[in-house]
């Protein structure tokens, strides 16, 4: 077994190598034109990577039992879910440190000269899951400044910004974030010192919030400290109207100015974190003063992108969440596929009332198998036409009628739902990339997964595999075989050998179940109605193996 002066030389020999002080340096950035939304194919590839969860155990030992953690040898009577050397997939064990080396290596060798930014969400530690060997202070900054070395070498070095997160096991105890500044967030302020623009140090050092211009003057990253707003930290009070200092208004008070400069500036904005905006997650006033943000600002950001849940799905934030009273059912594994069809059956047809959020599995194999995904966006700025959604409101206020009268009631009158901004939500097709596929539109994203944990013995016999894209088939290649300008969302060589060749609107594969046009809300909002309708059962099979798959036989635990 490990021991911890074992772990530290794994660390230093380059298993996953500790960080040499450097001096600052600000990420190396894409060069834009004096028009800055003039972007050719050849400046932007259109493409970015969203990896989350990687969970590196360095006490991960083979041959060991998933009863202990794989951590200590196993009672071969009665021990059958065996490690194996690169992980122990659907199980509660973390990534061995040869499974997360070989994942980053992977993605460095076949995507780093294909993608423009990297969006990286948290949780590069071991779980807290073995009373034998509890987690330390310094071995959870060691991995972390090892995992921060790696992406650095990888993406940063090459010009790729990279965008972390700070996720709940990211710390310790887990879960559990005083309001800064603190020793937490003044350590990861070193740690991700090549990360953060200098001119964010300062708000991180207090908060570990921040935003990196991905492309200058065009389009920004947000990175959130989804720990002030998680229920399950008991050192916040959870974003009360009553108190404006506390960290989880200071901080949303902080995104809410950051939206309004770059709305000024005519940029796009991804909102990422760890722990996704819910309601069976987030403090209840934090949740809607998140969901109010969220479609407020419909124009600005393109995309709410996060990990944690280690599970494949996606759900809306609803305008009805602002409301008095809003029934709210767990959104916890038990009954999760069962709550979102319903929530799905029970859409609207006014799609201007609606956010989508994005959840990405998880490279730790617990208790899926390891993954992650490449996106693609409207690098050209190619217009196409506007979708005429139903029942628009291009000035929809909130609250009045009977919110009023209920928010002089003494259960909600000193709440966020009582005292939002009665501001217009811009959620208009035109100029609004969410909404309409323009610039900088998020077009899709292919899953690959790493199959073959159970068995595999050998490192050259791992091998990632596209798992499914969300696109329509026909757009993976130019209409015209001479259209030299085409930005293919996929590389042909990272796409299986069925879909090399182009193909037509008749064309069916199992690696494109849904068939999105874009990720735009009208477009995960045809998704989301066609899995609400109980007739389409094979679209719901195929969604519900994707949100977690699972060893024939073997039932999946909670998180």
């Amino acid at each position: 077994m490990y021991r911890p002066g074992l772990l530290l030389i794994a660390l230093a020999s380059g298993v996953l190598a500790s960080e040499t002080q450097v001096p600052f340096v600000q990420p190396l950035q894409q060069q834009q034109p004096s028009d800055s939304t003039a972007f050719s194919a050849k400046e932007l590839n259109g493409r970015f990577l969203h990896v989350t969860d990687l969970h590196p155990d360095a006490y991960y030992l083979p041959d060991t039992a998933e009863s202990n953690a794989c951590h200590r040898p196993r009672n071969k009577k009665t021990d059958k879910n065996i490690a194996g050397p690169f992980g122990l997939p659907y199980s509660e064990c973390d990534s061995p440190l040869s499974l997360t080396n070989y994942t980053l290596d992977h993605i460095g060798k076949k995507w780093t000269k294909n993608i423009d930014f990297v969006i990286w969400t948290g949780d590069n530690v071991r779980h807290d899951n073995d009373r034998k060997l509890p987690r330390t202070q310094d071995e959870i900054y060691a991995l972390n400044r090892a995992v921060a070395k790696r992406m650095d070498e990888l993406f940063l070095s090459q010009g790729i910004p990279v965008v972390p997160s700070l996720g709940n096991n990211d710390i310790w105890p887990h879960n559990i974030l005083t309001p800064g500044p603190n020793g937490i967030t003044n350590e990861f302020s070193n740690i991700w010192h090549k990360f953060i623009p200098f001119h964010q140090l300062q708000v991180f050092q207090r908060g570990a919030y921040y935003s990196v211009e991905v492309i200058p003057n065009s389009l920004a990253v947000v990175s959130l400290n989804t720990l002030y707003f998680y229920d399950n930290n008991k050192a916040v009070e959870g974003c009360p109207y009553l108190d404006p200092l506390d960290p989880g208004n200071l901080e949303l008070d902080w995104l809410d100015v950051q939206l309004e400069l770059y709305r000024s500036r005519g940029m796009k904005v991804y909102l990422t974190g760890h722990v996704p905006p819910s309601p069976g997650n987030y403090w209840p006033q934090c949740y809607t003063r998140y969901v109010d943000l969220a479609l407020r600002f419909q124009d600005t950001i393109v995309g709410h992108l996060y990990g944690h849940m280690n599970d494949d799905f996606f759900f809306f934030l609803d305008s009805e969440d602002l409301e008095i009273p809003k029934k709210v059912e767990s959104e916890g594994h038990k009954g999760l596929f069962n709550a979102l069809m319903t929530d799905f059956g029970n859409l609207s047809k006014k799609s201007n009332r609606y956010a989508v959020v994005n959840v990405s599995p998880s490279v730790v194999p617990n208790p899926y198998i390891p993954t992650f995904r490449i996106f693609s966006y409207n690098s050209t700025g190619q217009a196409t036409d506007v979708v005429n959604s139903i029942g628009r409101n291009h000035g929809h206020k909130k609250g009045g009628g009977d919110k009023e009268k209920r928010c002089r009631e003494d259960e909600y009158k000193d709440t966020w739902k009582c005292h939002l901004k009665n501001s217009t939500w811009h959620n208009s097709e035109q100029g609004s990339p969410s909404r309409n596929n323009e610039l900088f539109t998020p077009l899709g994203y292919a899953q690959y997964h790493l199959p073959g944990l159970d068995y595999i013995r050998k490192r050259r016999s791992l091998k990632y595999k596209l798992e499914y894209l969300t696109y329509q088939l026909e757009l993976l290649h130019p209409l015209n075989a001479n259209d030299t300008a085409f930005v293919y969302p996929v590389p042909i060589q990272e796409l299986p050998k069925s879909l090399r060749a182009p193909m037509n609107a008749t064309t069916t594969s199992k690696f494109a179940p849904y068939g999105l046009k874009d990720l735009t809300i009208p477009s995960w909002l045809g998704l989301g109605r066609r899995l609400g309708d109980e007739g389409e059962k094979k679209l719901r099979k195929k969604f519900k193996s994707f949100m977690r798959v699972k060893k024939k036989g073997k039932k999946s635990k909670s998180k």
